[in-house]
């Protein structure tokens, strides 16, 4: 597993998702292996054929693999999803995709199933293959117009969205998150209004701030990804830690400036300002354990320029 993850990260796909199979052998229960009696799809002919893609681990990890259906789609099959509730709404938007079911909702009849993140071994893909055109997801026009009446008041000026805080259940997560008040920095930017894209717990922060790092906050408003994506749309730029938020607003084609820690997650590669999977992202990278400040000295860098070409 641990070779796999490097692999990964070199670059090495070919071997890389071979070994990422053994997830689900680890005790620490990454991914739970599901059981049907349908067979597991392993790249045979599917023409005709019913198929169930079912999510595993995270929210930002059905959002990435979700680009996958309409692969599946395009050799002929009947494709459905189940995923996590929160994404319903929204992974009815991908392309080629039949029926879109929660996680705890009985399934449709299906011949063949196979979990989404063990679809680019299924299809062999190579770091020069990743599909990675976007979007692949969209939000609903409608939606979209709501919240642009909802945030009217605010600001013309750049619109930029914060996340600061992933899932604190998941064991790396005090790596990966940071305080709001990390980004105080990027308030002497110049003319911007930052809006609060965070839910959960540390959502709270957005409050405590409001003489060092002005940031409105709408989230209560916010009943589930669609209207986050709603919400992404009518931004400029989202600025994130490494959770759903930058994987959403990489889906949705927007510009996504992403913050990560000293060893980052294996999607992330190494090295790499860009990244394969989302053309509009940009990397951010610690330089050392915990270096939150030199990450935002050279995002304030950036969002100068961002702010005034």
């Amino acid at each position: 597993w641990s070779i796999a993850l490097l692999q990964l990260r070199s670059g090495d796909f070919e071997n890389g998702w071979k070994g990422y199979e053994w997830r689900w052998q680890l005790k620490d229960e990454l991914a739970t292996a599901r059981f049907f009696s349908q067979p597991r799809w392993d790249g045979s002919d599917i023409s005709g054929k019913t198929v169930l893609l079912h999510s595993e681990q995270g929210f930002g990890d059905t959002i990435q693999f979700a680009r996958y259906a309409p692969l599946v789609a395009d050799l002929g099959a009947t494709v459905i999803i189940e995923c996590q509730r929160e994404l319903v709404s929204l992974l009815r938007s991908v392309k080629g995709v039949h029926t879109v079911i929660a996680r705890d909702d009985e399934a449709p009849p299906f011949d063949i199933h196979c979990p989404l993140l063990s679809l680019p071994s299924v299809f062999g893909t190579k770091l020069e293959t990743i599909p990675g055109k976007v979007p692949y997801i969209s939000a609903d026009q409608a939606a979209i117009q709501l919240w642009r009446d909802k945030i009217i008041s605010a600001p013309a000026a750049p619109r930029i969205g914060l996340a600061w805080s992933g899932n604190p259940k998941k064991p790396t997560d005090r790596f990966r998150s940071c305080p709001l008040d990390a980004f105080i920095p990027l308030s002497g930017v110049g003319d911007i209004t930052f809006f609060s894209l965070q839910k959960g717990a540390a959502a709270r922060q957005a409050g405590t701030l409001s003489e060092d790092l002005k940031i409105l906050d709408y989230t209560d408003k916010i009943n589930d990804f669609s209207d986050t994506a709603a919400l992404v749309q009518n931004l400029d730029l989202v600025i994130t830690v490494d959770t759903a938020v930058a994987h959403l607003a990489g889906a949705l084609g927007k510009p996504v400036w992403i913050l990560l820690p000293f060893v980052s997650d294996w999607r992330w590669m190494r090295d790499r300002e860009d990244s394969p999977w989302y053309p509009t992202m940009r990397l951010f990278r610690q330089r050392s354990s915990g270096d939150w400040e030199s990450v935002m000295s050279r995002v304030s860098e950036c969002l100068r320029e961002f702010v005034s070409p």
